[in-house]
């Protein structure tokens, strides 16, 4: 059996870009539908599951940093932001408000292809080795390795499809440093301080959903010029 197209929402207000994407991503093989705004995309997604939103930061009435906060609240889609800001800034501030990666206009097509792809990806469907544990205990925090799901106290917690790969990667070199380049690399970035720092973005975001207190790392642990470990109890 032929597995079904991935489903993508592509959120734009403007129309020409919405058709252009559109045509392109039908062309490359996804079934695509399309919002022109926040509350237009809240409707569509009340109805239809996506395996990716592709958003526009810079939309009138609520701006895509937003919508990908709230929808983080009971959604974990993987949210691609798009955004003509420069400012690095603007662009931290999506991947804390839970975005799994941006890019900025203007940009190729095949670039934009080649960022959903990564994230596609990351949803780990693989087996784990029979010989590694299969839960991970962090506190009163449980991370289930072969189902990707982190629970505390039975409570489920959400995690993005980036935070899922971070979970896979370190639940495999566990106590070992897994350094910045590497999980740059591993989740299909580009090089570059920028990327590395949209890393410790997210590490820090990872942080508030397994430690007691994220400004005192207990298990997601910063090792100095080495990158970042997990150490479980």
């Amino acid at each position: 059996m032929v597995d079904p197209a991935p489903h993508l929402l592509v959120v734009d207000d403007d129309e020409r870009i919405r058709g252009l994407l559109r045509k392109f991503l039908a062309r490359n093989g996804f079934l695509v539908s399309v919002a022109r705004d926040a509350a237009h995309a809240r409707r569509v997604l009340g109805g239809l599951e996506f395996d990716l939103i592709v958003l526009d930061v810079m939309m009138p009435g609520e701006d895509g940093v937003a919508l990908t906060h709230a929808l983080r609240e009971t959604l974990d889609t993987p949210i691609l932001l798009l955004t003509a800001l420069s400012e690095t800034s603007e662009r931290i501030a999506g991947l804390e408000a839970g975005a799994d990666d941006y890019l900025a206009k203007p940009f190729e097509p095949k670039e934009l292809l080649l960022r959903i792809n990564a994230i596609l990806r990351r949803m780990p469907d693989a087996a784990p080795d029979a010989a590694a544990p299969k839960i991970i205990q962090l506190g009163p925090v449980r991370y289930d390795i072969e189902r990707a799901e982190l629970t505390q106290d039975g409570a489920p917690i959400r995690l993005t499809a980036t935070e899922v790969q971070l979970m896979r990667l370190f639940s495999q070199n566990l106590r070992q440093p897994v350094s910045r380049t590497r999980l740059v690399e591993d989740l299909g970035r580009d090089g570059g301080q920028a990327q590395e720092r949209a890393i410790d973005v997210q590490i820090t975001r990872l942080r508030r959903k397994i430690e007691m207190d994220p400004k005192q790392p207990r298990y997601l642990q910063t090792v100095r010029g080495e990158g970042y470990m997990l150490a479980p109890d």
